[in-house]
């Protein structure tokens, strides 16, 4: 791993974001991201390695979700 590599900082549990993207796991907050695409890419390989779970990017500027599907095979 490259020593410049950042990793998704994890949330404290009683926390709202302010700023950027946030992954959601069953309604649960759980790692922030700076950008949508990388929010998007990481929802996407959870939900398609744990299809059954509920899995969202939630923006926190506008307070939305946006939900992610599995992709079909």
């Amino acid at each position: 791993m490259s020593t410049n590599a950042k990793r998704p900082a994890n949330l404290p549990s009683n926390a709202m974001p302010t700023d950027g993207y946030v992954l959601s796991v069953d309604g649960k907050l759980k790692t922030r991201y700076e950008t949508s695409k990388e929010a998007e890419t990481a929802a996407s390989k959870l939900k398609d390695n744990f299809p059954t779970i509920k899995v969202a990017v939630y923006e926190a500027t506008t307070r939305t979700y946006t939900s992610v599907n599995a992709v079909e095979k």
